[in-house]
């Protein structure tokens, strides 16, 4: 693979990894395009995984491959590797053999032993978004000093556009979620307007029945103000349509003789 390490390559690549990583709208999406994103463009990866760190522990939420989260693990079982502390001391690790790597003795053994993993990159993830809190991307490789100074260029593109698009992936998601919650409690309003007009109930009350109107039928209370909005007719217990939809007949006239 050729590499352009000027600036204006460095720019045209980082554009590149941009394009394709802004179209994913999920946030499990844009982790898992990272992910795949990084073995394809770094010079030397075999896996990559994505690592986020929540209230002192660690899950991997997006992989390529089942060893990448098996090398995961051994880490956070440990509390200590690279892809751990990338992210709690915000920098970059690069090794170049695990096996004789004396920064983390235990987790390298176990990892050439159990994984096969011999070289690692990893790199903290800066993200905006608070429910991920903190992330990392760790590349793996079988064979040593897979790494070298070009795939760590490239991955720091990659960690910094993957940051980026994982941050707006879940911006959007917020987005959605906001203005599906603003379609609903409309709707909502509408439903217990129309019920207030009905029977001259508070809004209180006209709450309550759509509530009760949603345990009787097992439906969700949006479903039912859209019907009561669109219809006028709420389901309650003991209530039939009929008896909703017309007044008591009235009774019979007899005229007089």
């Amino acid at each position: 693979m050729t590499f352009d390490e000027s600036v204006p390559g460095l720019a045209t690549l980082f554009g590149d990894i941009g394009r394709e990583l802004a179209v994913h709208d999920k946030t499990a999406s844009a982790l898992a395009a990272v992910a795949e994103t990084s073995v394809l463009r770094v010079p030397g990866a075999e896996w990559a995984s994505v690592t986020r760190g929540r209230d002192g522990s660690f899950e991997t939420v997006a992989s390529t491959d089942p060893a990448a989260v098996r090398a995961d693990s051994i880490q956070y079982e440990l509390g200590a590797g690279p892809c751990v502390d990338a992210i709690l001391r915000q920098t970059v690790f690069r090794i170049a053999d695990l096996a004789f790597d004396p920064r983390w003795p235990d987790f390298g053994r176990r990892a050439v032993d159990t994984v096969g993993v011999r070289s690692m990159l990893s790199f903290r993830l800066f993200l905006e978004d608070e429910d991920l809190q903190a992330a990392g991307l760790n590349l793996y490789s079988t064979r040593t000093d897979a790494f070298d100074d070009t795939a760590q260029t490239i991955g720091t593109l990659m960690a910094t556009h993957g940051a980026l698009a994982i941050s707006a992936a879940a911006a959007r998601e917020r987005a959605a979620h906001l203005q599906r919650a603003m379609l609903t409690n409309r709707e909502i309003g509408v439903a217990m307007g129309v019920l207030m007009n009905q029977h001259k109930v508070t809004r209180r009350q006209a709450f309550d029945l759509l509530r009760v109107a949603s345990q009787n039928t097992n439906r969700k209370l949006a479903d039912i103000a859209v019907k009561v909005g669109d219809t006028g007719i709420l389901d309650l217990p003991g209530h039939t349509a009929a008896a909703r939809r017309s007044p008591r007949s009235a009774p019979p006239r007899h005229d007089s003789q």
